[in-house]
């Protein structure tokens, strides 16, 4: 049940809501992660609907609240296009990785991947089979070999082979948020001198609700993000999540993770995502 469909039943019956009907929906947008600022305004929004246009009118409302940035992937529409993917550790990124590539490649693009995670011997080890499962090849470096030397050798790797894609996963976890964001840095500066980095795909699990929207502040300090990859997005996650991501922080969402199957992956439709809040 989407988190306005108690909201539009209850209006189209009455046209008035009771003080404890607001304090009951305002609970509920607090807990399906759309954090106090926007259940704010989606409250006070909502005391202007009317019954007879409940419906279409919180459809404009909760639609004006998504970023208007292009969902577009950013591709080099003459040469390798090369996308890393960040993120902390366990939100799915190496995952989202294979998901990705399987996707591009499923729709006739040749790809290349670059196991960047180079500090977690078992991404690694599952981008490898990842790459066997849906026949993509894997550039990988020893372990805990330098992930910016892993990334340039697959960068270099891909311009010889004239793939399309270069999809780099890279590190979620170093021994702080300082080491991290350099090492970021450093990947994206050491691949540029091969080749533009068009595309920084942010991951962020659903379930994490405001605690993936501080990672995800953190991380659009350093590197400059373009669009997120948002996953567990399926019945176990709080619906409003990705609305407080769009809200906040301005970066579209251009692909959702469902299940654990490489199909399971898709691009981000708004206005299903609204429909689904509403219905």
């Amino acid at each position: 049940m989407g988190l306005f469909s108690k909201f539009i039943a209850k209006i189209k019956g009455t046209n008035s809501f009771s003080p404890a009907d607001w304090l009951d929906l305002e609970q509920e947008l607090l807990a399906s992660d759309l954090g106090p600022t926007l259940t704010c305004t989606l409250i006070e929004q909502a005391k202007k609907v009317k019954s007879e246009n409940a419906e279409s009118a919180l459809t404009q409302i909760l639609t004006e609240q998504l970023s208007t940035r292009s969902r577009d992937s950013l591709v080099n529409a003459s040469g390798l296009t090369v996308v890393m993917v960040v993120g902390v550790n366990g939100t799915g990124k190496t995952t989202s990785v294979a998901k990705l590539a399987s996707s591009l490649k499923s729709s006739g693009a040749s790809v290349l991947i670059a196991a960047g995670d180079t500090f977690r011997a078992a991404a690694v080890d599952q981008l490898q089979t990842w790459g066997d499962r849906i026949d993509v090849q894997v550039v990988c470096g020893s372990a805990n070999s330098d992930p910016a030397s892993v990334a340039f050798d697959a960068t270099q790797e891909a311009t010889r082979l004239e793939v399309d894609f270069l999809l780099i996963d890279t590190a979620g976890r170093l021994h702080n948020k300082k080491d991290l964001m350099a090492e970021l840095e450093k990947v994206k500066r050491v691949v540029e001198k091969v080749s533009p980095v068009n595309e920084v795909l942010l991951v962020i699990d659903a379930t994490t609700g405001h605690n993936g929207l501080s990672q995800a502040k953190i991380f659009t300090e350093s590197v400059h993000v373009t669009g997120i990859i948002l996953t567990k997005l399926d019945g176990s996650a709080k619906g409003g999540v990705a609305l407080a991501i769009e809200k906040e922080l301005n970066i579209p969402i251009k692909w959702v993770g469902t299940g654990e199957s490489h199909n399971d992956f898709a691009r981000f439709e708004p206005t299903s995502y609204i429909a689904g809040l509403l219905s």
